[in-house]
């Protein structure tokens, strides 16, 4: 959970300084591609959690 966080934390750094800096466009880049990559690790991993569950 604090490594989704941190790369969450990442991402949203990464994007704003893309935007704010003149020529940093692929820092946005880099961060949005950051954030879809964790994203879909963390509905991976949250997929296989529900998986264990019990049937009763």
């Amino acid at each position: 959970m604090v490594l989704f966080l941190l790369l969450v934390l990442a991402a949203v750094i990464l994007g704003i300084i893309g935007v704010a800096a003149d020529g940093l466009g692929y820092l946005l880049v880099i961060g949005i591609m950051l954030l879809a990559a964790d994203v879909i690790v963390a509905a991976f991993r949250w997929s296989q959690r529900a998986k264990r569950r019990p049937v009763r």
